[in-house]
Order: structure tokens, then sequence, then C-alpha cells
């Protein structure tokens, strides 16, 4: 007999060899004494099914119905509106080839070729057989089969791509299922709502390029985006923050406002900063520099080549060298790699000299250019690029020293993020996968290192904390910060990591002489509390929308005189403001007050300082916030110290305004095998 037990904790018997929909149709009944609400999906012993999934023969099960509305059945949906979208494509073009249909993110999308390429115009007819096919509402049907079988029906289906994934990506599984929904049908492990009908709101997004399996010398295909929803309402919010997002790209904010600019001739993914844009940038160096040298740390500089064997010995080379450019050979037959990582160099000036355990910790610090060979459909503005930048330090300490060295590398990524006003963050603690063979170094040595950072981690109250395998450096456990900007987007920026590898008689067999005047091994932290100086600066212009902040805006003050009688004042008042250090400009331009004071709030001036003849006669200036407005007169002395205060405090008084969007859920959804 099966029994299944409901999220109430009561316990109901169940026919043998039933599926799900049956279960909770009995369960249900019977728990609620009359005809229940028709769940779109299910939760079994924690996974996400459909209504369509077996149950065992026997046993107890834990099952939980999932209603349309619970953020934990919308990847279901989304994933059954992507074989919807696949299903209408297919009946309004000639030709189409079907790839893989995931959910991801905040919806869906279909990788296919048809004959004729789909463009942005095709949309709105697709949108339109998407819903003739939803208010049809025939069922998803699910249908398994032998895998010699399912060759010989998706070659029948004229499908190449999918006769190719089966022959060569899914020669383990004896059997394969599809899904069947009217004409169409489709290679598929599913799970999908029960209908069509169970589908919201959606909307098609956008059109991309892609490439069958992801590799650049496969096939190139399209990749139709959209999204799906419970309610219009939903729909609404999401495509709101969409719009908002499109115009917070840094792509675009950083062309308006001569922030940095990129160059076909120099090359992609290789980002040349603007004067405005490197003041940005030089301001958050200087940032960090204060506070590495409160901190104790010790500024280095490494060159932006190495040896190949440098980074053979690091495991760097040839772990990840398809991520690397290709070597240099020099004449007398050496290679050399662009610099991809920092740490191999650091440990060399750890290694220049013997050292004590009187000089440890030693810390490292180092704004050092690495170089990756990221593929060009993965290059993005400045948050994907090919050179960056890192605010790298590598800690040499000694074992009983690790918690607290760890403890202050997180306490400096805190002040870095409450800098920024950003306070919507979790930690994931990235842990080795035992079952990869990735990762370097003994299992004990692993499990020493985990230990500690989650120890650190929360005793000292960070949100999250969860351990996350799989997501550890091949040498190392990590503390990855993932902040949620104002856009509800995640980003992963600062981090630490705690290495036991790299220093080891293995890789580059680091020493220090220690009390007992024996030879002992460091430990190594990596951190970057900014990490790439290229990729926070892109999410901060979007984070803020470009207008940042008095202390780290490229012009942080804008003096307006009132008429051209009093240029001369203005002329002395933005020499005191730049004398007291604040970035200051001068508007002469031959317009009335009001023009001048739009064009500096469309230029995103934190600060305006407006005067005119009485203000020369008094020794005042009138204040003006771009947010606030008029702030009154003061004067000269007291307007310059208040903009020197809240300067010098890295004050954000204004901070983002996080959209409201509806909830989504990580969760898996349906997929393709």
């Amino acid at each position: 007999m099966l029994h299944v037990r409901l999220p109430d904790g009561t316990v109901h018997d169940c026919p043998p060899a039933a599926r799900v929909a049956e279960a909770l149709t009995t369960v249900t009944a019977v728990a609620s004494g009359k005809k229940a609400r028709q769940p779109i999906a299910a939760v079994l012993d924690g996974k996400t099914v459909g209504l369509d999934a077996p149950l065992p023969a026997e046993g107890t099960v834990e099952l939980e119905p999932l209603y349309a509305g619970d953020p934990r059945a919308l990847p279901v949906m989304r994933h059954s509106a992507a074989h919807i979208m696949a299903r209408a494509v297919m009946r309004l073009f000639d030709g189409v080839e079907l790839a893989f249909g995931p959910t991801v993110g905040e919806g869906f999308y279909y990788d296919m070729r048809a004959a004729r390429p789909i463009t942005d115009d095709d949309l709105p007819a697709i949108e339109a057989e998407m819903k003739r096919i939803i208010e049809a509402d025939e069922a998803f049907e699910r249908v398994e089969v032998p895998r010699a079988k399912a060759v010989e029906i998706v070659r029948d289906l004229e499908q190449p791509l999918k006769v190719e994934h089966i022959e060569t990506g899914l020669a383990e599984h004896p059997s394969l299922s599809f899904y069947r929904q009217g004409e169409f049908v489709d290679l598929c492990r599913g799970p999908h709502v029960p209908s069509p009908g169970c589908i919201g709101a959606f909307k098609l997004t956008s059109i991309a390029g892609a490439y069958w399996k992801g590799d650049a010398n496969n096939a190139q295909l399209q990749r139709l985006y959209g999204t799906a929803w419970f309610t219009q309402a939903d729909l609404d919010a999401h495509l709101a923050a969409l719009e908002e997002a499109r115009k917070r790209d840094h792509r675009v904010l950083g062309k308006q406002l001569d922030l940095f600019t990129t160059s076909p001739l120099v090359g992609s993914g290789l980002v040349l900063w603007m004067p405005k844009g490197a003041t940005v940038r030089a301001t958050l160096e200087s940032f960090v520099r204060d506070e590495l040298a409160a901190r104790g740390y010790e500024p280095v500089y490494t060159p932006h080549i190495g040896k190949v064997d440098l980074y053979k010995i690091s495991g760097h080379y040839p772990y990840y060298a398809d991520s690397q450019f290709k070597p240099i050979v020099m004449s007398d037959d050496e290679q050399y790699l662009l610099k991809p990582m920092n740490c191999p160099h650091h440990t060399m000036i750890y290694k220049a000299r013997p050292r004590s355990y009187k000089d440890l910790p030693l810390r490292l610090a180092e704004f050092g250019t690495v170089y990756r060979y990221e593929q060009s459909g993965e290059l993005g503005g400045m948050t994907r690029v090919r050179g960056f930048t890192q605010d790298d330090a590598h800690i040499f300490c000694m074992p009983e020293q690790v918690e607290q060295e760890v403890e202050g590398c997180i306490d400096f990524t805190l002040k870095v993020l409450e800098s920024l006003s950003f306070d919507n963050f979790r930690v994931r603690l990235g842990f080795r996968d035992p079952k990869s063979d990735k990762y370097v170094g003994p299992p004990e040595r692993w499990a020493e290192a985990e230990a500690a950072i989650e120890r650190v981690a929360r005793r000292m109250n960070l949100p999250g904390c969860e351990p996350e395998p799989g997501e550890a450096a091949f040498y190392g456990p990590k503390i990855d910060f993932v902040i949620n900007d104002s856009l509800g987007r995640e980003w992963q920026l600062g981090t630490v990591q705690l290495d036991y590898n790299l220093p080891s008689a293995e890789r580059f067999d680091l020493e220090y002489i220690g009390a007992d005047n024996a030879k002992h091994q460091p430990v190594m932290i990596h951190r970057a509390p900014l990490g790439s100086m290229e990729r926070f600066v892109g999410v901060l212009i979007e984070h803020f929308a470009g207008a940042f902040p008095l202390w780290l805006a490229p012009e942080q003050v804008r003096v307006i005189p009132v008429s051209e009688k009093s240029e001369a004042y203005a002329r002395q008042v933005k020499a005191r403001l730049e004398a007291a250090g604040l970035r200051t400009g001068l508007d002469l331009a031959a317009e009335k007050l009001g023009a001048k004071i739009r064009t500096a709030q469309l230029d995103l001036i934190p600060m305006m300082v407006v005067c005119g003849p009485r203000d020369e006669a008094a020794g005042t200036v009138s204040l003006r916030d771009r947010v606030d407005g008029d702030l009154g007169a003061m004067s000269l002395d007291a307007a310059i110290e208040r903009l020197r205060d809240e300067n010098a405090r890295r004050a954000v008084r204004h901070k983002p305004k996080p959209l409201s969007l509806p909830s989504a859920s990580a969760a898996a959804g349906g997929e393709d095998y």
C-alpha cells in the first residue's frame, strides 16, 4: 500500500501504481471533504514534478500540490510556454528544426532554426498563434518509448538536431520521453502543466543568436526569448522592470555620460576608460587603497605576462586552458601567457626571500590587470570582458591566524558594500563537489578549509551562509558576496577564498620558520572586495542609473552663475571648491538659469552651486540638490564645509529605490534532454 503524507502532516492511503494527479484527487478530496482546487504541478519528496509523474507502488511519500500563483510552479509553467512557442513557430514557418527549450531566470527560450530567419517583426504573429493554442487548451500528454523508437520518431519528424542529440548525447538512456500536444510532438523530460490553459500571461521579449550545444564550431541557431507569469499584473510589473533595465543599461549610459567606450580596432571585450569613467574608477581605487593602508596591506606590482610554467605549477594551466589566450612562443621556444590570475605572481613575491612567523600575516595588494579569452558571444559592455583589473590581494598567514584574517577580509568587503548602498545581499559558501575531479589537494585539507570559512561566516551572522557544493575554486573553498541591485538582479561581486593548496609542497612549496625554528607551510587567502573594476563599475552604473552619489560622481558640483555679471564670482567659487578637494564644473553658457539647471540635472550632477550679484556682495551661494532641489542660501564657507563633509563620509543620501517585482522562483522547471 502507498501512503501519501500531505504538508499538514496527515497521511492518506492511495491506490498502487497511481500517478500524482490520481493521488492528489484522492487525498485532497478526503482531506477537504469537497471538490478541491485543481493543482498544476506538485512537489514529490522535495522534487518538482508534473501531475503525470508516477508514484511508487508502496511506501510513504511526501506530496504537496502546487497551484497557480505559487512561485514554485512558475518554472514548470514557463517550460510549457516554451513548447507552445515552438509549436506556434512550426505552424507559421517552414523547415523549423528545434534544439533545446529550457527555463532561464524569469523566463524561457527555445533554440531553433527555420528556412527563413525569424525577425522581431515576426514576434506579434507568433504571440497571436500562441494565444490560439492556449485557448484550444489541448492537454500535454507524456509518452515514454525505448531509445531506438525515439530516434525513429524524431527522424520521422524531420528534426536532425534531435536525432544527433539522441545518437551522440543520450546513449546512456534506455528510454526517452516525449510530450505530445495536438500535432506537436517534442522530445522532453518534463515536467509540464496539465494543459496550456494553466498559463496566465506571457510575452515574447527578444531574439538572439546561439550555437548548437553552445559550441561556436556547431550550427548557428536563433534563440527566441519569452517570459510568462500567472497574472497580467505580474507580467506588466516584469516588463516595466525590463524597460527600466534598458534605460539603465550601462552600455547606453556609459556612452551618454561619456564614461567609457570600446573600439573594434582595439578589440572586442577591451574597455577604454574615458576621463569621467576613469575618475569614477580612480575614486574607487583611492577608497580601496586608503582602506588597504589602514589594514596593513603592502602594495605590489606584477607584469602582465608570465611563463606558462608558472601557471602549470599553480594549476591554472591547463585547468582553464579554454578561457586563456594562447601562449606566446618566444624565439628560444619559451612560452608566455597573458596573465590570467595575479595569485601565482604574488606567491613568487612571498618566495623571494626567507620568511619568519614574525613576518606573518603578510598582506600583498595589487590592482592587477588579467586577461581571459571569453567567447565573442559572451562579451557584454563592461560586465563580461577579456581584459580587466582586479582589486586583488593575497594574505599569507599561519594556520592559527586564518579565521581572524578571513574575518578582516569580510569586514573590508562589508564596508565597501555599505559605502555603495548595496545593503541587499547574501553570502554563498562555495564548497568542493566530492564527485568532481577538478579540485586539487587532499580531502582533509578541504574539510579543514571549509569548516574554517563556515565558522567565520556564521559567527559574523552573514545572510545566507548555505554551503553550495561545486562552487569552490579548484584550489580552495570561498565566500562569495552575491548582491541584489536596485533592479532586483543578482551579481557576484566580492570574494574571499581560502587556499591550503597553492602554498603546498606539491605546488609552490611556500615556507616560513616558526617559533619552534622549524619549517612550516603558510595558508593563502585570496580576496577582492570589488572583484573586477570593469564589472563593478558597470553594475554601479545600472544600480544608480548613472546618478552616482556625491563622493563617487566624476563631476561632484557644478557652479552656475545667474548671468554674465556673476561669471567672475563664479570662477572664484569654483576655485574655492576645487581647493577644498571637490571635482567642480562651471557652466558659462549663454542660457537662462532654468536651462542651466535642467542641463545639470540631465548630466546627473549631484550638487549645483548657484551664484548671482547679491551672493557676491554677501559672500554667499545657493545650494541646489539634484533630487531635493533648492537647499537655500548660505555662506560659501558653510556650503564648502557641507559638501566636504558629505564627500568625506562617502554618504549615499539618495539610495536607489528598488523596483517592486513579482515573486519568482529559482527552482528548476521542465527541460529538454
